[in-house]
């Protein structure tokens, strides 16, 4: 689907004017321009839905992206071909730290939808949920949110560098605006991302900003998401060909399969994004589980154990015998917390084919960034909800020791050489950290020689 101009053009252009910007985007990339901004243009009513999007930090992308009014192409690479759409929900691109027009389109009272891919570790969120107040940008932050909710700081010369720092001070704006409610939607790979967004917001404004914590509590809604697409990093030569085949300073390449499931409230609308193919739930445990422990663990396990066997990408690895067995494993372990009528066997299959499209070049070094945070939501769990149960785990027991062998040799996160099974898995319920659990990991990593 298309609303500009021929792809091949030496640059997109809009052939139709944008829609109305009323989604507020933080964090820019490749994910969600392959995700939420196709849902929205997809919509049956995309036209009124227009997204302005910040990026974390750079504005290279924000850059590219305007010279050519935001549109860019999506890829959608299949083993048989490739096939190509010009997505043009994204009407303006911004960087991060374009706080002036933030503010503005926080507090506008049009904007309805803030959606967020910042990933894990972007949240900088304690163990308890609250600010990790360990982190100097955080701390520089509340402190900061603090002068402004007293009035010692105006909203437009504070200069928040985390994303919720952002995220709070645009709401704080919003507030003084009387915009009025806001749905604030987390597409990250988190379980339980709304509520614990939600937990988190709270925990930031506690004690320093009471009228933002009140105007919060009655007027914004987090809701929970489940998001699956693969969408890889490409290369910087994989990027010329694209930029040259067409027109297009900024093309993203995704798998065809996508799939967004979503739980929660928008009390200010929200694009029909049902008519595009996603899904609205009461529940949305069980198929954020589904997606974080088979599709997501599969991936954290197979960024360790791929590399230790020489690969490069999940196809290679998928490919891989040895690799294969422990996806397998793994996958059979989490098959024992997830009701039947997810349709588990289908969703295993179709992963296995999506794995294995040798033109969807995911690479396993990518993959294996912050990989302790990954492996911590996404493996940890299936071991201690097993080992609860009184099963033995095998397969996740494995996966952590295939981890901890890969920190170890730096081929993925940033641990040091010494890191031990019980660091690794900090914070674990004494289901792991009681019995046999730790030792078995730590034979596990053993196992892969140096």
């Amino acid at each position: 689907m298309s609303t500009t101009t021929t792809i091949g053009a030496p640059h997109l252009t809009r052939a139709k004017p944008a829609p109305p910007v009323r989604i507020v985007h933080l964090g820019l990339g490749a994910f969600s321009r392959s995700h939420t901004a196709w849902y929205t243009q997809a919509s049956e009513d995309g036209a009124h839905w227009g997204i302005a999007a910040y990026t974390g930090r750079s504005r290279d992308l924000a850059d590219r992206l305007m010279r050519q009014d935001g549109l860019y192409t999506l890829v959608e690479r299949a083993e048989d071909g490739d096939r190509a759409d010009v997505v043009s929900s994204v009407v303006r691109a911004h960087a991060g730290d374009d706080l002036p027009s933030l503010l503005r389109d926080l507090s506008a009272t049009d904007t309805a939808v803030v959606t967020l891919t910042i990933t894990e570790i972007g949240y900088r969120l304690g163990a308890d949920g609250g600010p990790d107040i360990d982190d100097p940008l955080v701390r520089r932050d509340r402190n900061e949110l603090a002068a402004v909710a007293a009035g010692r700081l105006e909203p437009q010369d504070a200069a928040p560098e985390t994303a919720l720092g952002r995220l709070l001070l645009g709401l704080e704006s919003r507030r003084r605006a009387e915009g009025g409610p806001i749905a604030i939607v987390s597409c990250d790979n988190l379980p339980d991302n709304g509520d614990r967004l939600a937990r988190g917001v709270a925990a930031w404004v506690e004690g320093i900003a009471p009228e933002l914590a009140a105007w919060v509590a009655m007027n914004a809604s987090f809701v929970s998401t489940s998001i699956d697409r693969i969408t890889p990093r490409i290369s910087t030569e994989e990027e010329a060909v694209l930029r040259a085949r067409y027109g297009d300073e900024a093309p993203v390449v995704a798998e065809p399969f996508r799939d967004w499931v979503l739980s929660g409230r928008f009390p200010a609308g929200r694009p029909a994004w049902e008519s595009a193919g996603a899904r609205f739930v009461d529940d949305l445990d069980p198929w954020e589980s589904r997606k974080l422990w088979l599709l997501n663990g599969a991936h954290t396990l197979l960024a360790a154990l791929g590399r230790l066997r020489g690969h490069e990408t999940v196809a290679a690895a998928v490919a891989d015998p040895v690799c294969r067995v422990a996806v397998s494993a793994l996958w059979d372990d989490a098959a024992t917390l997830l009701p039947a009528e997810l349709g588990i066997p289908e969703y295993r299959e179709a992963l296995l084919k999506r794995f294995s499209n040798p033109r969807i070049e995911h690479r396993l070094q990518q993959i294996g960034q912050d990989a302790e945070t990954k492996l911590r939501l996404r493996i940890v769990p299936i071991a201690e909800l097993v080992l609860a149960a009184g099963g033995r785990a095998e397969g996740s027991i494995t996966a952590l020791g295939a981890c901890l062998a890969a920190l170890r040799r730096g081929l993925i996160g940033g641990s040091p050489a010494d890191l031990s099974a019980r660091a690794l898995i900090q914070g674990s319920s004494s289901a792991l950290v009681d019995g046999d659990a730790l030792e078995r990991v730590e034979q596990a990593a053993s196992a892969f020689p140096a």
